[in-house]
């Protein structure tokens, strides 16, 4: 393992996350006072000021954020405004929703897009390569929260099949995790082709179908290999993106995750909760960018080597 670029990963990494918290925070406090949003417009100055005190932000900004950085570094994300909680204690009960919503879409769009790309790569410019085409433009180019709606005036109000809301039973996480299912399905499914259809003709592809070798051993065991890289970088980059993707998702079918406190906190400027829900965000795509190098490693042996030569 090259431990020199792990650690200028690693580095480059804690960078991206140092940045976020900085753009966050600043562009928060400049946003106007979360005292008035929470206290309403009739309190009188003296409240006012007895909750900014309270808070802390009556100090001059350089030191808030000096004094918000060294409570990160322990840990501390701060206090909700609205709920009076540690804002990690609010993302503790939220975050096992979102990633069950997550996992399970991220799942099945994975599972749906792989098979999809691959029929179509092995169909190209046939009428199943275009009608998957299609479905993966329509997919990944579809609004969530219209194709969520769809699924709701059809599932919920007129075939009364699925619940529209809630998180009570398994049956409330079909249409959220079709709706951000599909999403992923189209993604993964026009790399797949794309990548799929770089080694289908290369020339130990050519060789093992001379040697008789079976379609689906050709398919799975020599093509998909070789086309995983292009595969991983994009499944890297919407894994890390599980968090802010199902923001509107959550919303719409009133999945109690980590998307609709980001909402809610917004709305009502609690600052701490925003500020903690994208610092985990900016760590979960800066550790899903770091799994996906180290795979490249494991699935390309080149790179094993390229990386030693240098």
């Amino acid at each position: 393992m090259d431990w020199q670029a792990l650690i200028r990963k690693l580095v480059r990494g804690l960078l991206t996350v140092w940045v976020v918290v900085t753009f966050t925070f600043v562009a928060l406090n400049l946003s106007g006072d979360p005292i008035e949003a929470l206290v309403g417009d009739q309190a009188s100055p003296e409240v006012v000021q007895q909750y900014r005190q309270k808070f802390g932000l009556d100090r001059p900004l350089w030191e808030q954020y000096v004094s918000y950085l060294h409570n990160l570094v322990q840990g501390d994300f701060g206090l909700s405004l609205s709920d009076q909680k540690p804002a990690t204690e609010l993302i503790e009960e939220a975050l096992p929703y979102t990633l069950r919503l997550g996992l399970t879409a991220f799942g099945l769009g994975l599972l749906a897009g792989l098979a999809l790309g691959i029929v179509a790569a092995l169909h190209r410019n046939r009428p199943v390569d275009r009608f998957v085409m299609s479905f993966a433009v329509l997919g990944f180019s579809l609004p969530n929260f219209f194709l969520g709606i769809l699924l709701i005036l059809l599932f919920s109000l007129h075939l009364r099949m699925l619940p529209s809301a809630g998180a009570d039973t398994i049956w409330h996480l079909i249409l959220p995790a079709i709706t951000l299912g599909t999403h992923f399905a189209g993604v993964f499914a026009r790399f797949t082709r794309s990548a799929m259809l770089e080694v289908l003709n290369r020339q130990y592809m050519v060789a093992a179908r001379a040697k008789g070798a079976p379609q689906a051993r050709r398919v799975l065991w020599h093509a998909l290999p070789n086309a995983a890289i292009p595969i991983l970088t994009i499944v890297g980059l919407k894994l890390g993106d599980l968090v802010a993707g199902s923001i509107i998702v959550e919303t719409v079918f009133g999945w109690p995750g980590v998307g609709r406190l980001l909402i809610g906190a917004v709305t009502s400027r609690d600052f701490a909760v925003v500020q903690a829900i994208l610092i985990l965000t900016a760590i979960t795509m800066v550790l899903s960018n770091l799994a996906v190098d180290f795979f490249y490693t494991l699935v390309d042996p080149r790179m094993r080597s390229a990386r030693k030569e240098g």
